[in-house]
């Protein structure tokens, strides 16, 4: 069994920055895609930032340019950082992992293991 833990939200202003972690415990997720999804008050879960398991990289519309996501395979973490933040990034983020192989997926039906979320929220 593996489990996700993400830390690092909180409360910033417009044009902060703020650095999400998630940590993989349980289980080695080195080899699948990963990725951060959020949920804002009222929408649905969209799909943030994801990284294949081969290292490719790929981001929402809205946060391209802004984020980054990365992952360090020796400490089992996945790393989003988040600059220029918005308003609209006002949200609860959650990482996500595919363990069924190396495909990266928008679609967040696609993945089978999932954190409790970290609350990110961004009001001056």
């Amino acid at each position: 069994q593996g489990q996700l833990a993400e830390s690092g939200g909180g409360l910033v202003q417009p044009g902060d920055s703020l650095r999400l972690l998630c940590k993989v415990s349980g289980r080695s997720f080195s080899s699948n895609a990963m990725a951060w999804f959020r949920r804002a008050p009222g929408k649905e879960r969209d799909f943030v930032a994801g990284i294949s398991g081969d290292g490719y990289t790929s981001y929402g519309d809205s946060v391209k340019g802004r984020f980054t996501i990365s992952r360090d395979d020796t400490k089992n973490t996945i790393d989003l950082q988040m600059n220029s933040l918005k308003s609209e990034d006002t949200a609860l983020y959650y990482c996500a992992a595919y363990s069924q192989g190396r495909n990266l997926w928008t679609r967040a039906e696609m993945y089978d293991y999932w954190g409790q979320g970290t609350q990110v929220t961004v009001s001056s």
